[in-house]
């Protein structure tokens, strides 16, 4: 199996659990990895083939600003499972990282991976 990934999506976003956090946005990153077999699109070279980064890129930061959440935690479960059900990825792995979040720290998050349930 091949990976689609997307490395440093940078998102603009309300979250936090402080009351100063929902009050102006901060930055998150999203790395994002997903299981895909690429060869059809690369043998037609056809993108409605492909597991396609930009919509996936699109859709996670229309997500992640739509409606502020306050865990990183709830969001990367949310978008785990948005990947899973709208694209064509057996298995993704996201990391998220809040750079803002510990002044200590150069940045923090989490990360999970999750596959797709069989039915």
């Amino acid at each position: 199996m091949d990976k689609v990934f997307i490395s440093q999506l940078h998102v603009e976003t309300i979250i936090g659990v402080y009351d100063f956090e929902k009050k102006s946005k901060q930055s998150l990153y999203f790395d994002i990895e997903m299981l895909s077999d690429i060869k059809p699109a690369a043998q037609n070279d056809d993108i409605n083939l492909a597991l396609d980064y930009a919509k996936v890129s699109e859709r996670v930061i229309e997500h992640s600003t739509a409606k502020p959440v306050e865990l990183l935690e709830t969001l990367v479960e949310q978008l785990a499972q948005i990947i899973l059900t709208e694209y064509d990825t057996p298995q993704v792995t996201i990391k998220v990282s809040k750079p803002a979040a510990v002044p200590q720290a150069q940045t923090v998050g989490v990360e999970i991976t999750r596959i797709k349930a069989t039915a």
